[in-house]
């Protein structure tokens, strides 16, 4: 049994599918199906229910998935009292605007000369390095909660709606939900962004309408091109609608109650980093 193995084995279970799970290992499809298929042939089971249309753990895949997560966790363990990295590994989150600025300032004031390392990363990608030990911790918002990870609430993340600034409604101070219940809404998939889609959507349902699906694009410098040349909308975190520069775009803040998400810190649950107290003093000094 190899590490890489596991590895392979872990994404592929994270993941439900093969395809994907290659391209987040940065590797063809062929070679992670190999590494399984030679893996279940060592342990004598079956850890995929394959078919066409979906991949399934086995039971002996869901026994095998947290031994297998621990195993990785303990190999990085052991990789880091080797050669423990000199500064601080963190993930970041899409839209966190300034509040990233603000709290890398108040680390730097806190522990200076420590170097600071920024990954962006989908986000099963940055709570899997966390719990692995390759992140030190990571930025997320409302996450399902993963083992040998722990996430401490920082802050809530309102939400602005993004609209053509010659709509009628992009003059206004503020708009209800149930005002655009006539323009298609372009949002992210929902495996790629689960709680802003549920969120969105379901505020969209509480207000007595189903949003008209809009155009699928690939980032959000995509939509908002999308929404300055046709009538669209969708949702940006008001902290990165603060240093978004589109003059075709108009940022709208929702009515009270509003729309938010909660920014959390995903920490590792055994063997912080050593500089992640002053990480979260950071944090809470950005919050005061």
């Amino acid at each position: 049994m190899e590490l890489r193995q596991l590895s392979y084995f872990v994404a592929v279970a994270e993941e439900l599918h093969f395809g994907r799970a290659a391209e987040r290992l940065h590797i063809v499809q062929s070679a992670v199906s190999q590494q399984i298929q030679r893996l279940e042939r060592e342990l004598g089971a079956e850890l995929f229910d394959r078919s066409p249309r979906r991949v399934r753990l086995t039971g002996a895949g869901e026994r095998l998935l947290p031994e297998a997560r621990a195993v990785l966790a303990a190999a990085e363990r052991a990789r880091a009292t080797v050669a423990a990295p000199a500064g601080l590994r963190i993930g970041t989150s899409t839209g966190l605007g300034a509040h990233l600025d603000r709290v890398l300032d108040a680390f730097a004031r806190r522990a200076p000369g420590v170097p600071v390392e920024l990954f962006s990363l989908p986000a099963a990608e940055r709570l899997a390095r966390v719990a692995g030990g390759r992140l030190d911790a990571a930025f997320v918002r409302a996450v399902e909660p993963v083992p040998g990870v722990r996430v401490r609430r920082l802050w809530p993340d309102p939400l602005v709606a993004a609209l053509p600034a010659t709509h009628p409604l992009a003059g206004r101070a503020e708009i209800g939900v149930e005002e655009l219940a006539g323009l298609p809404l372009a949002l992210v998939g929902r495996r790629t962004n689960p709680a802003l889609v549920d969120l969105v959507v379901g505020a969209c349902r509480e207000a007595a309408f189903e949003p008209l699906p809009g155009p699928s694009t690939g980032s959000l410098q995509d939509t908002l091109a999308s929404i300055g040349t046709r009538p669209l909308w969708t949702v940006v975190y008001a902290s990165q609608a603060r240093v978004l520069h589109s003059p075709r775009v108009a940022f709208v803040p929702f009515r009270a109650p509003g729309l938010a998400l909660t920014t959390g810190l995903a920490v590792p649950a055994a063997a912080p980093s050593p500089h992640l107290a002053d990480l979260l003093l950071a944090c809470n000094d950005h919050g005061s």
